[in-house]
């Protein structure tokens, strides 16, 4: 890293960029190797050498370097583009392993930048203890620390980092079960066993006809979550949070302290019988980009897939500072708007966050850091204006979660729109000034 030299990623980087269409090839490209004595053309060679033809020029011509403060990135043949990523905004660090990427002992390092747009920087794919070694020093430079060499950064140590919370899988699994996903998937499973004992043609005309699909895609959603919230364990660190956990796929994530736009807790119907809920974060830049997988859109970050009420407030406060408690209620008068949730909704605020609670079924609580707040919208629709009802908006960069002053009394949510605004300004002069 020291003179800015250019560097290139690990030269199986196009294998395991493949990902699935590279397994897939192999396993179409097996039987045709196995016939080529015969004579017959191996067209499939031809093509499985175009594409690795394609992923070692795509190789060959991307670069990256640090220049000053900033990630620089060079990739192109003819199109030649060069992006720069300044560390000092970045929101969190990942390093992740694919399946393929574990086989190789190779890893991603995906650098999560604020924004819109919700650009990322990728490093994909580098060897894991470069990945490793890259992520302190990024992590320095972000915090305005000098850059060192990957030979001289030191390991981290483990009392530089503290267990906040680790989720069994045992529990992990009851409680997908008891999710709206897990409960589709046992509805349809059941269903169909039902229709094989009393109807099985009607069954199978079922299966035929696109039940198969449905089974396969509430199986999908449970899967995916199982796969990606195993064995997850949140510690802290002076760096910011640190998350690791996966199945197949590894992940070791690092948010830097001040990064979090909102966080949100959810209780479902079922859950909250047992005193469980989930935890949730959402960072500027969690938006898909190109190149990363279909089910990270639009995702937020989980914290705690399924805990005590307890262990979700002891990690909100280490999240947060000055959390605030719901105390202002929902005139009776919102029943005739909202008739089964008015009585949960509720907000409250500090000196520096405001917190919202909607949802009878599912319940949703919403903290959001006035320093990170980008606006406030006071909304009123026809039927709020029959009831003198008002909508208070508090929107920050993260498109996940924002708090919403629902229902209010319509002289109430003036007087919170102009509290919050000045509120918003106090605690971010106040970011300013601290800031380094």
């Amino acid at each position: 890293m020291d003179g800015g030299s250019w560097r290139r990623l690990h030269p199986l980087s196009p294998v395991v960029r493949g990902g699935r269409v590279t397994i897939a090839v192999l396993v179409v490209l097996l039987p045709s190797l196995i016939g080529a004595g015969s004579g017959r053309p191996p067209y499939e060679l031809g093509a499985l050498a175009l594409a690795l033809l394609v992923g070692v020029v795509s190789w060959l011509v991307t670069r990256w370097r640090i220049d000053g403060d900033d990630l620089q990135i060079e990739t192109g043949l003819l199109r030649r583009r060069s992006l720069r990523f300044p560390l000092a905004q970045v929101q969190a660090i990942d390093v992740l392993q694919p399946g393929l990427a574990r086989m190789f002992a190779v890893a991603e390092l995906r650098l999560r930048m604020g924004g819109a747009t919700g650009s990322t920087a990728r490093l994909a794919y580098l060897s894991r203890t470069e990945a490793e070694s890259l992520r302190e020093q990024f992590l320095a430079l972000a915090r305005g620390a000098p850059a060192k060499t990957p030979e001289d950064a030191p390991e981290p140590e483990p009392a530089d980092e503290v267990v906040l919370a680790a989720v069994s899988p045992g529990r992990l699994v009851a409680s997908i079960l008891l999710s709206a996903s897990g409960l589709s998937t046992i509805a349809v499973i059941t269903g169909f066993v039902l229709g094989l004992a009393l109807a099985p043609n009607v069954a199978r005309a079922a299966i035929g006809g696109g039940g198969f699909a449905g089974w396969l895609a509430a199986g999908t959603v449970a899967w995916r979550r199982f796969n990606q919230e195993y064995n997850l364990t949140v510690a802290e660190a002076h760096d910011g949070l640190r998350l690791r956990g996966g199945l197949i796929a590894l992940t070791a994530e690092t948010i830097r302290p001040g990064r979090v736009q909102a966080v949100r807790m959810v209780e479902p119907f079922l859950w909250r019988r047992l005193g469980w809920c989930r935890l949730e974060v959402d960072l500027a830049g969690r938006q898909r980009r190109k190149g990363e997988a279909e089910e990270t859109r639009g995702q937020l970050r989980t914290i705690l897939p399924v805990g005590s009420r307890a262990l979700a407030e002891e990690l909100l406060h280490r999240i947060l500072d000055d959390v605030p408690q719901k105390h202002s209620r929902a005139p009776r008068r919102a029943a005739w708007k909202s008739p089964l949730r008015w009585r949960m909704l509720a907000w409250g605020r500090s000196e520096r966050c405001v917190v919202t609670t909607s949802g009878r079924i599912r319940r949703v609580t919403s903290w959001v850091p006035l320093e990170k707040a980008q606006s406030l919208r006071r909304v009123q629709g026809p039927v709020q204006r029959a009831l003198r009802l008002a909508s208070v908006h508090v929107d920050v960069a993260g498109r996940g979660i924002h708090a919403v002053l629902r229902d209010r009394d319509a002289r109430e949510a003036d007087e919170a729109l102009v509290e919050l605004v000045e509120l918003a300004r106090a605690a971010r002069r106040g970011r300013s000034a601290t800031r380094p």
